[in-house]
């Protein structure tokens, strides 16, 4: 169970650390992050993450 959370929180961080890069900015904020659960995350796991 461990292992499956880091996983999910390592597919996060790259994901958001992408979209940073994408658009061009040095720090990455809750909007990146949020837009990253919505992509790695399916349905309503991801609606249920971001509205929390």
């Amino acid at each position: 169970m461990n292992s499956f959370i880091n996983d999910i929180f390592e597919k996060l961080a790259q994901e958001s650390s992408r979209l940073g890069r994408y658009n061009k900015k040095s720090t990455i904020t809750s909007r990146e992050i949020q837009t990253s659960v919505r992509l790695v995350l399916p349905g309503e796991l991801a609606k249920h993450a971001v509205s929390e």
